[in-house]
């Protein structure tokens, strides 16, 4: 097994601890704020096994239906991850005005809260490193559920410190507003997930650092060749696909020109893990004087 499959199957279980530990402090306030957070764990656990699924399936080889392989199935993963959470949110929301029409007494109970900053903090302390360990490995289903996790950390702090506010002053309608909140943050969470899945999945090109790194390869590297020009990519889960043509002599030999284009590629992909390269050659009065200069 993977070691990204592990961390999926470890965030599963991971998930389903804090929803316990989150339904427990419902149980013991009867807070529909610490309801909603209980709900929004619910789509931790559901996007987990989403991610999982789709880690198994990206990792399968390349076939005669997949030749450039099948690392896209985690941005499906992820956009499913945002629809989740959409839904969370609205589970919420349907909560947060049950709350508001039909108001029921909350108690305090210092147990709940603790059980449920203590949900917080393993949250948070899984959130950190499944968000580096998903960029580390490029994988966005595990850097979307990280990045999730984030928000509901973040909403989970601050539910308690509404519920706390709420015994202290005795404003009942407080809860509910608290789980609206929580719900409006869920959504927002759900968007942005979703909006960066797309991107992928819309062959998006890699950040300009990236590039320019890859300009300087070529450069560095393409000793005997005169220049290079259209440089293209496109991110694919943990691949990232370069293509670009590079000019050489017309009197050059076919070997030697497969020889730079062999030292470029060995340079690019110990530089840039996971990079496939498409070289296509042209001779000298295709140059467009416009491109990389080899130096």
């Amino acid at each position: 097994m993977s070691l990204r499959l592990q961390v999926g199957f470890a965030s599963i279980a991971i998930g389903l601890l804090v929803l316990g530990l989150k339904m427990a402090s419902y149980w013991l306030t009867g807070s529909v704020a610490l309801l909603s957070d209980a709900l929004e764990t619910i789509v931790n656990v559901a996007s987990s096994c989403a991610a999982v699924f789709a880690i198994w399936f990206a990792s399968k080889p390349a076939d005669s239906n997949h030749p450039y392989g099948h690392d896209k199935a985690e941005y499906f993963a992820a956009v499913l991850v945002g629809v989740m959470i959409v839904l969370a949110a609205i589970s919420i929301f349907y909560a947060a005005w049950q709350g508001f029409v039909a108001p029921k007494p909350i108690s305090f109970s210092a147990t709940g809260i603790g059980v449920n900053l203590l949900a917080a903090v393993i949250n948070g302390l899984w959130a950190w490193f499944l968000v580096g360990f998903g960029r580390k490995n490029r994988s966005p289903a595990l850097s979307a559920d990280g990045r999730h996790l984030y928000t509901d950390v973040a909403s989970s702090l601050g539910v308690v410190a509404g519920v706390l506010l709420v015994f202290a002053t005795g404003w009942r309608w407080l809860d509910s507003l608290l789980a609206l909140l929580v719900g409006l943050t869920v959504l927002w969470s759900g968007w942005n997930v979703m909006k960066e899945s797309v991107s992928g999945l819309m062959d998006e090109a890699a950040s300009e650092d990236v590039l320019e790194k890859i300009r300087g390869l070529i450069s560095e590297h393409g000793d005997g060749a005169l220049e290079a020009h259209d440089l293209r990519t496109r991110l694919a889960g943990r691949i990232t696909f370069v293509d670009f043509h590079l000019v050489v002599p017309g009197a050059m030999t076919v070997e030697t020109a497969h020889d730079i284009c062999d030292r470029i590629e060995e340079a690019i992909a110990s530089d840039i893990p996971g990079a496939r390269i498409t070289i296509h050659v042209e001779p000298e009065h295709k140059a467009k004087h416009s491109g990389i200069v080899v130096l």
